[in-house]
């Protein structure tokens, strides 16, 4: 493989960490990887081209603490599963202590992150 070129590093998700829309409370998706800047989003629903989300997830091993976040769909692309999309979001509005905890969780991803 090249040379990582994103601008921050992220960390692949583990196991199923749902992601929910804030505005409906409904399940839109779950978390593929995450950086202090965005997430790859495995979408089970359609999402709106360079729509503007209020998001929210729990981070892996952080005792239920949840993170909302304004996110904005950057692209989108079928996945081979009916149904599903992978979606590339960039995080708005992120509250310090939210960054804080994404910086931490992370940094501790040793070899997961990229």
């Amino acid at each position: 493989m090249g040379t990582e070129s994103r601008r921050m590093p992220r960390r692949t998700v583990t196991g199923l960490i749902e992601v929910i829309d804030v505005m409906t409370e409904e399940r839109i998706g779950h978390l593929g990887n995450l950086s202090v800047g965005g997430m790859l989003l495995i979408a089970g629903v359609p999402l709106v081209e360079d729509g503007l989300y209020q998001l929210r997830f729990s981070l892996p091993d952080s005792d239920g603490q949840s993170i909302e976040v304004g996110a904005h769909l950057l692209w989108r692309d079928d996945a081979s599963a009916p149904g599903q999309s992978w979606a590339g979001l960039r995080f708005l509005g992120l509250a310090p202590q939210a960054t804080r905890s994404l910086r931490e969780w992370v940094g501790r991803g040793g070899n997961d992150a990229h």
